[in-house]
């Protein structure tokens, strides 16, 4: 004979789960990197049980490229409204130089989350459409005040001044910044 049956437990209702294992893996793609990345680092960063990664995910890569296009749209947000708000050219450059030092430099996590995402498109393509869709958005908005070609090459040099800055150890000044801008635009 068996005991008395174990009372169920109740299900835990948590429809914000999914949405906190993509944020928590931007936070351990920051902290560790994309190879420090595993299901076990997010659901611990999460605080929630292993399982509901494979539950919510087929597989990191499937997790990866949610958090990277979830970061990507936070930013490529930041720039449609800073160049929407742009009445003309000129305040489109200044918006572009803003854009640069303040937001795109201003904060080291969204820093290390957008070069991470970069070495990791290098090595899989299926976060290179993730990239891709990033770049066509930049475009877009530049596009409001700048022709297709000048966008498209004013898009690299944004990207180029933000490496060059996050990654050397002597960045470019704010003044740098506005001047490189400036010059490329005359």
């Amino acid at each position: 004979m068996s005991g008395p049956a174990t009372p169920r437990r109740p299900r835990r209702h948590d429809p914000g789960r999914r949405d906190r294992l993509i944020d928590a893996a931007l936070t351990v793609i920051a902290e560790r990197g994309v190879a420090g990345t595993t299901h076990r680092e997010i659901a611990r960063a999460a605080d929630v049980p292993l399982g509901s990664m494979t539950y919510h995910f087929t597989s990191l890569d499937e997790v990866l490229a949610e958090a990277f296009t979830r970061h990507a749209d936070s930013v490529a947000r930041v720039f449609d409204e800073r160049l929407s708000a742009a009445k003309d050219r000129d305040a489109a450059v200044e918006a572009v130089i803003t854009l640069v030092s303040d937001d795109l430099l201003g904060s080291q996590h969204d820093l290390v989350l957008t070069v991470e995402l970069y070495v990791a498109a290098a090595r899989n393509p299926a976060l290179r459409a993730v990239t891709q869709a990033w770049m066509a958005r930049s475009r877009q908005a530049l596009e409001r005040h700048f022709d297709a070609t000048t966008a498209r090459e004013l898009d690299a040099l944004i990207e180029g001044l933000v490496l060059h800055s996050a990654l050397s150890t002597d960045p470019m000044t704010s003044e740098q910044i506005r001047h490189a801008i400036h010059r490329y635009l005359r």
